[in-house]
C-alpha cells in the first residue's frame, strides 16, 4: 500500500508542478525547443482521447462525470489487488493509471475555477475572473515529439504525397502514467496474470 501511494503522489505532484508552471508561464501554442525532436507546446483540451471535442458543456460535464466514475473504479481494483497480495507489478501498473486518471481529473475539475483563460496572455493562478466552471476546466498538455516530420510516398493509399508528422500527440505526465500503465500491463501479463497449472 506505502509503494501505491508514493507513485500515486510522486506522479500527481509532478503531473500538478509541471501543468501549474505550463499555465502561469505559457499563453496557448507557445513553444521552447529542447531538442527538433522534443519540445515543450502548450495546448488545452476537454479531456477527451487524443483532443477530440466533446458536446458542449454538457457532454463535458458527463466526461468529467464518467471520469470520476471510472476513476473509483480503478482505485477500488488497487485496494482490492493490494488485499489480494496481487503481483507487485500489477500494483504498480494500476497505481500508475490510477495517478494518471486523477492528475486529468484535477485539470477538468479544477481548472476552471482557479486560472483565467490563456489565450493571448498568461493565466493568472487563484484569478478573481476564472474562465470556466467546476467541471468545466480543460486539460493541460505540454510534451511533444515530433520525431520524423516529411512528405510521404506517393504510393501509400489515402494519405501518400501529404505532410505527415511522427509523433504527433501532445501529451502531459498523466498521460505518460496511463500509457505506461497499460503497457506494462500488457508487456507483464503473463507475469501479472498466471495461468492456473
Amino acid at each position: 500500500m506505502k509503494k501505491a501511494i508514493l507513485i500515486i503522489i510522486a506522479v500527481l505532484a509532478v503531473d500538478q508542478i509541471s501543468k501549474i508552471w505550463i499555465k502561469t508561464n505559457f499563453m496557448l501554442g507557445d513553444e521552447i525547443y529542447i531538442f527538433d525532436w522534443f519540445r515543450i507546446h502548450f495546448i488545452e483540451n476537454n479531456g477527451a482521447a487524443w483532443g477530440a471535442e466533446i458536446g458542449g458543456k454538457t457532454g463535458k460535464l458527463i466526461l468529467t462525470l464518467f471520469r470520476l466514475c471510472a476513476i473509483v473504479g480503478i482505485g477500488y481494483w488497487l485496494y482490492s489487488s493490494i488485499q489480494k497480495k496481487e503481483h507487485q507489478l500489477l500494483l504498480v501498473s494500476i497505481a500508475l493509471i490510477f495517478s494518471g486518471a486523477l492528475g486529468n481529473i484535477l485539470d477538468s475539475v479544477f481548472y476552471g475555477v482557479i486560472f483565467d483563460h490563456s489565450n493571448y496572455q498568461i493565466a493568472t493562478l487563484f484569478s478573481p475572473e476564472p474562465y470556466g466552471t467546476v467541471f468545466h476546466g480543460k486539460v493541460v498538455d505540454m510534451l511533444y515529439f515530433p520525431m520524423w516530420q516529411g512528405v510521404l510516398p506517393n504510393w501509400i493509399p489515402q494519405i501518400g504525397g501529404q505532410n505527415f508528422t511522427f509523433f504527433n500527440a501532445i501529451f502531459n505526465i498523466a498521460d505518460s502514467a496511463i500509457t505506461i500503465g497499460v503497457v506494462m500491463l500488457i508487456v507483464f501479463g503473463n507475469k501479472i496474470f498466471p495461468r492456473e497449472a
